[in-house]
């Protein structure tokens, strides 16, 4: 386990407020612990502006009765299968379906393979949820 670093910090009383109530709606046991998780999600950020290797999850959502765009989306997954680790498909309705891809790779690379994915005609929703490999050695990140 890191050590522990104690800061202090200045904010306006109104701001401070309504940080506190966001984090007790969100379950966060502490000011300190919501800092954390404020500061890690910077980081991670920064990792995605700045790094090289990154993690993430595209979500989305599409009808599966459009044979044209499933075809599109596995030709597109197989185009980037050095990014992607897997793919993870649910069926939500008798129409709708939800896919989770993971992927891993250079963040350029990862955009790109985002921006194919939004580009095919017909998709419902389309998420991209950014995480950190947890590979760079300055990132201790813990979140919980």
């Amino acid at each position: 386990m890191s050590c522990l670093t104690r800061i202090s910090i200045s904010i306006e009383d109104d701001i401070i407020r309504r940080f506190d109530t966001i984090s007790e709606q969100q379950g966060l046991p502490t000011r300190s612990e919501a800092i954390k998780q404020l500061i890690s999600s910077a980081l991670v950020q920064y990792e995605w502006e700045c790094g090289d290797i990154v993690a993430g999850v595209i979500t989305i959502i599409y009808d599966h009765h459009k044979t044209p765009l499933v075809q599109r989306l596995l030709e597109t997954q197989h185009n980037f299968n050095d990014i992607v680790i897997c793919s993870q498909h649910a069926h939500l309705d008798h129409n709708n379906c939800m896919e989770n891809i993971i992927v891993k790779g250079e963040v350029e690379k990862v955009k790109n393979f985002h921006k194919m994915i939004l580009a095919i005609k017909g998709m419902k929703h389309t998420a991209l949820s950014m995480s950190t490999t947890g590979s760079n050695k300055d990132n201790n990140l813990q979140t919980d």
